[in-house]
This record gives C-alpha cells, sequence and structure tokens, in this order.
C-alpha cells in the first residue's frame, strides 16, 4: 500500500449510487381450480412465492468468505464490551476459577493503567494484527495526512465528529490497520475512552492492550508529560473526540453537526502541556448507522438527556444491518471512511492560561477545522444535504 498516495490526483467527481428496494406489493393468493365431473380442487397460497419481495434483503450463500470475516470482525468490535462482561460472568459461575477471579476483581479497581501514562499494556503487535486490516477493509477506511508532523513536538489530535461508536477514530488511532505510524514515524497516539471503561473485566485488557487510555484530566496529563523521546513527552500524541456522548445524538447521515462552540476543556489541556492543536475529521462516520429521530418524540430526548447526565454515557436509538442481512441489526453499514487530519495549530505552553488565551486558541482552531470540511467535502462528502454545522 502506497501510504503517500495524492489524494488531489482523483477528484473525479464520482458519487455513490445505491439499488433502492422494490415497491412492496400486496402478497396475492395464489389459487388454482380444476373441474373433474362433481369435483373441484382448489389450492391454497403457494409458500414463499412472495420471499422475494420482503423488505428485509438478505446476503446470498456465496458472499466471499473475507467480506464474512470482516462483518465478523466489526460486530466483535462493536459488541467488546458486552461480550467481556457476558463472558466474564460465565467465568465466575465456575466455582474453580474464584481464587483467580476475586484478586482480579480487587486488581481492576484499584489498577492506575488506564491514566499512569505509561503504555506499558500496549502491544504494536497486537495493533499492527491482520485482523484490524479486516476491520479497516470492511467499510473500507482510509486514513490522510494534510502535513508531516514533527516527532519533537506533542500533539493533541480533535476527533470529529462522534458518530455513534466513532469506528473512524479506533481504525485509524487505536490501531495501525491504516498506517499511522508510516504517516506520522516518531509519534506514539493514544485514543482516550471513558474512564470507566478501564473498571470493566476484560475489556480493559482488550483496550490497553491497543494503547487506548483514559480521557481524565489526570491521564492526559501523564501522557503528554511522560515518555516520548526526551521523557517528557515529544513524541507523544493523544486522540479525544471532542464531541462526546451529546454529539452522538444529532449523529445522521449526510450531516456534520460538532458540539463544539463550548468545549473548551481539550484546549486548556493543550495551553497546560504546550500540545499542538490538530484536528481531524472522519468523513462518513456519521453515514455509518441510521438513527431514529427525536423530533416529534420529546419524551426520547429526555430520557437521552437524562441518561446522559446521570451516566456520562448515552444511547441512541440506533440501528443499520445484520450479519446476514442488509437491513436490520447493530453491524455499521458498508460505508466509506475517510479520516483526515488537518494541519497542527502551534501552541506555546501556558500553566495558567486566561480566558482570553483559551477562547483565542479555540477559535484558530475552529477556523482550521471549518478549513478541512471546505478543502475535502466534494471529495468525500459529495451527497451531503447541508454544510458543516458548530453547535455549543
Amino acid at each position: 500500500m502506497d501510504v503517500f498516495e495524492n489524494i488531489g490526483d482523483h477528484r473525479n467527481g464520482e458519487r455513490l449510487v445505491s439499488i433502492k428496494n422494490p415497491p412492496r406489493q400486496e402478497a396475492k393468493d395464489v389459487a388454482s381450480a380444476r373441474v373433474d365431473g362433481d369435483r373441484t380442487l382448489v389450492s391454497g397460497r403457494e409458500a414463499g412465492a412472495n420471499w422475494h419481495q420482503s423488505p428485509i434483503r438478505f446476503a446470498p450463500l456465496n458472499v466471499p468468505l473475507q467480506r464474512r470475516l470482516q462483518t465478523g470482525v466489526v460486530l466483535m468490535h462493536t459488541l467488546c464490551i458486552a461480550c467481556g462482561i457476558s463472558l466474564f460472568l460465565f467465568l465466575c459461575a465456575i466455582p474453580i476459577l474464584w481464587p483467580v477471579i476475586v484478586p482480579y476483581l480487587v486488581y481492576v479497581m484499584f489498577s492506575k493503567a488506564g491514566t499512569s501514562g505509561e503504555l506499558s499494556y500496549r502491544s504494536e503487535r497486537w495493533r499492527r494484527s491482520k485482523v484490524w486490516s479486516l476491520f479497516a477493509g470492511y467499510f473500507p477506511a482510509r486514513l490522510h495526512r494534510t502535513t508531516e508532523l514533527s516527532a519533537t513536538r506533542k500533539y493533541i489530535f480533535g476527533y470529529h465528529p462522534h458518530g455513534i461508536i466513532s469506528h473512524g477514530a479506533f481504525a485509524a488511532f487505536g490501531t495501525e490497520a491504516l498506517g499511522f505510524a508510516q504517516l506520522f514515524p516518531g509519534i506514539t497516539n493514544s485514543l482516550l475512552t471513558l474512564d470507566s471503561n478501564f473498571r470493566i473485566p476484560l475489556y480493559r485488557e482488550y483496550a490497553l492492550f491497543l494503547g487506548l487510555a483514559s480521557v481524565s484530566r489526570q491521564s492526559c496529563e501523564n501522557l503528554l508529560s511522560r515518555g516520548g523521546v526526551n521523557g517528557e513527552g515529544m513524541g507523544r500524541a493523544i486522540t479525544i473526540v471532542v464531541g462526546g456522548a451529546r454529539e452522538s445524538l444529532d449523529a445522521r447521515p449526510r450531516t456534520l453537526r460538532l458540539v463544539l462552540g463550548r468545549r473548551y476543556g481539550f484546549v486548556k489541556m493543550a495551553l497546560r502541556t504546550g500540545a499542538d492543536l490538530v484536528p481531524v475529521l472522519g468523513f462518513g462516520e456519521n453515514e455509518l448507522y441510521d438513527q431514529v429521530s427525536a423530533e416529534g418524540r420529546p419524551w426520547i430526548r429526555r430520557a437521552q438527556d437524562v441518561l446522559k447526565g446521570t451516566l456520562g454515557w448515552t444511547l441512541p436509538l440506533f440501528h443499520a444491518r445484520g450479519m446476514f442481512n442488509y437491513d436490520v441489526g447493530i453491524v455499521p453499514y458498508r460505508r466509506p471512511l475517510n479520516v483526515v487530519v488537518g494541519r497542527p495549530i502551534a501552541v506555546r505552553q501556558n500553566r495558567k492560561p486566561t480566558t482570553e488565551e483559551v477562547e483565542e486558541l479555540h477559535g484558530r482552531y475552529c477556523e482550521e477545522l471549518v478549513r478541512l470540511w471546505e478543502t475535502w467535502k466534494d471529495d468525500f462528502a459529495p451527497d451531503r444535504v447541508e454544510e458543516m454545522k458548530i453547535l455549543d
């Protein structure tokens, strides 16, 4: 794979084309009659006669093995938290394992691995596994850079949008499937997630081996002030999905609404640690799922906001496709993902920034993000129904 391909040479204006479902027709009874003397034979409905008109499109049996494996890996990652919890509860039901499980739970409760910044569990072999090539090839996904980054600086990558599950951020920064190390040599990047995820048995190891870390303030400061080429964080980077759970409620195909107007935390972190800000746009992230609209159903949005305020996360009412069908399930649609990394915004370290300094840097960041959208929207978002919006 030539990771330095010039995307600008391929602006041919092509658009994605999909085949619409055939119009649904009412099923008609198939009946036949034969008169033979005093006997009349009347047949009932022909079994399966209208099966081809089902609103659910099932995958054919002759789908290539590679595509089946891709779908399986994406489903595995989508359900990794649920699978980890289920497996752990199953192991808890085996008494002979209790002498191992109890100390493990105590370790999970007090472990600082997700916030220490040491990345001692990180496995480059696991990040480069062919499993993640299957994951990225499913959509397919690609990572693009607009400029080189120096390995003697530290960085905060701001990923937009959140989408439903942030598959683009995971493929680009949680694994090496898209060639991050080749595009940005000498930089160790850690994708950040909720601190509570590192209290989930088994799943925490899954995340730690991939180099994921907590998005807490302590974790960010540790990652950007330890290790690296000088032991003080140079050559380190973190990726924050800035919009968070609230932004997922606005994740709908062919739109890009970013909850960014009042998000200053990552800007303050950049000033305190001296990390350059790098905006990133995941074109196609919002296209991976359809979401039930809350318009006309205010109780849905209220319930989602209550859940967000109580637990720190929320639950969008989304759907996509399944393992063996194209219309029902939680597996994301096969739609292209293009993760574009913008130009870095230089930051001078200031441990006690003023409000004006924070707002000024935030404004520069938003300007670069808008420039990134305007430059590449016709290449990677040709079917958009509205322009990018930055919300409060």
